[in-house]
């Protein structure tokens, strides 16, 4: 796509941008009475305007029903809260790709971690190892650690973490030759789908039939993709995947999780760390022993879901269902490209960590600044550009489809020619002096 550094432009690409009515859908967080250019989306998603809504409805039907509220609802044809998971999996299998009986919102992202490597995790004689990435985020790699050790094993020597090139990137051809190399060892493939750090998306599906064509079950930690890259979760074939919602599906700080089972598992006789939630639901209060799970992948819930967590992750995640993973995906692309196009002026003192191909990153561009890096972060969020900083040397931008603008993404690139110009007025002055 031909692109301009000129703000006309920018709000040109505006004008004709299909999803640009979404912007008004959510809070824009505001300074001083003006609007924040917010690319934190890989962080923390912004409100949605119909979240409070959500909220208010489910505190009514708690003040006016009680506990009838599990049963009863203040709206004909409302389902009421003891099926409010099946309100959610409709729209979550559209944005993973799936079947609606093989997602369900639950828990947060590190305990369905632990709950479905309970289920998944099968280490029998010679075959003990996982295959996972290195550096992969700190939830995961303390979950895996600490998981290995309360089956008695050593993650010294259970993990095999495969490392980045010398790019900080890693290939997929990489991922699954190791795979080949440790098939013979090997109990379990899991991984992030998309690196939280470099901001690139592996080709899961790709390393999925890998992994089963050497009879290995393999899983995707999908914090940074849900809502950020379409996955075709049932067709590619994994077995199991979890994720956050407070990301790109704009759930809300600590939003709840949800889980993915294909449903080739779902009839198998599957171990798996059990609560009265995931017992079936006909019988769920005759309380009698022995127990049977619910249909899918909601035959792995624990505990009484919070429906107040669950009515802001519905009312988040129709939006993102609505307005469709192919069309925000198309944004997305070209959102990434204007702001790498915006960038290249800069290319000596900023280096893009994230992949240049568009179809190997999501929403993010990972910025390595060597010099003053945290003082140019400092500079855009006083010049109202919300990122967020990664220790040494990174800036994380994320254009969001759902909120964000091209003009955004201009300002970025003014910003950064204010902060370099203002560093080379400084550096004459010390020279002269």
């Amino acid at each position: 796509m031909h692109y301009e550094n000129t703000l006309s432009f920018a709000q040109s690409l505006d004008a004709q941008d299909p999803l640009r009515s979404y912007r008004d859908r959510f809070h824009i967080p505001q300074r001083n009475g003006q609007d924040l250019i917010y690319l934190c989306g890989n962080s923390l998603g912004l409100q949605p305007k119909a979240a409070r809504l959500a909220l208010d409805g489910e505190l009514n039907t708690w003040q006016h029903l009680g506990v009838e509220g599990w049963f009863d609802s203040l709206e004909e044809g409302v389902p009421s809260w003891l099926s409010y998971h099946q309100r959610c999996q409709e729209p979550l299998a559209q944005i993973v790709g799936a079947q609606p009986l093989e997602v369900c919102p639950m828990n947060a992202l590190t305990v369905n971690l632990h709950l479905l490597m309970a289920s998944f995790y099968r280490p029998q004689g010679a075959k003990t190892q996982i295959l996972t990435i290195a550096g992969d985020f700190p939830s995961d790699q303390y979950a895996l650690e600490t998981h290995i050790r309360s089956r008695g094993l050593n993650p010294d020597s259970v993990l095999i973490e495969v490392k980045p090139g010398e790019d900080g990137l890693i290939e997929t051809q990489t991922i699954c030759e190791a795979i080949a190399t440790h098939v013979d060892s090997l109990a379990l493939v899991l991984m992030s789908g998309l690196n939280y750090y470099t901001g690139q998306v592996y080709d899961m599906a790709a390393i999925t039939q890998v992994a089963h064509a050497h009879n290995l079950l393999v899983g995707f930690d999908l914090a940074h993709a849900i809502g950020n890259v379409p996955v075709q979760l049932h067709d590619w074939g994994v077995d199991f995947a979890t994720w956050c919602s407070y990301k790109y599906l704009n759930g809300g700080p600590g939003a709840v999780s949800g889980v993915f089972v294909h449903e080739r598992h779902h009839t198998a006789d599957v171990p798996r760390l059990a609560g009265w939630w995931g017992y079936d639901e006909a019988n769920r209060f005759k309380m009698t022993k022995g127990f049977v799970p619910m249909p899918g992948a909601a035959g792995w819930q624990l505990s009484t879901p919070n429906i107040m967590g669950l009515a802001l992750h519905k009312a988040a995640i129709d939006i993102t269902a609505e307005a469709g993973m192919a069309a925000l995906r198309q944004k997305s692309e070209q959102l990434t490209g204007y702001l790498a196009y915006v960038l290249q002026p800069f290319g000596e003192a900023i280096q893009v960590l994230t992949p240049a191909d568009p179809a190997g990153r999501g929403c993010q561009l990972s910025l390595l600044v060597k010099q003053e890096g945290k003082a140019l972060f400092n500079y855009l969020t006083e010049s109202g550009i919300i990122g967020d900083w990664r220790e040494p040397d990174c800036i994380r931008l994320a254009p969001t489809p759902l909120y964000n603008s091209f003009s955004d993404v201009w300002q970025v690139g003014e910003a950064l020619r204010s902060f370099f110009a203002g560093r080379r007025i400084a550096e004459r002055r010390i020279a002269g002096s």
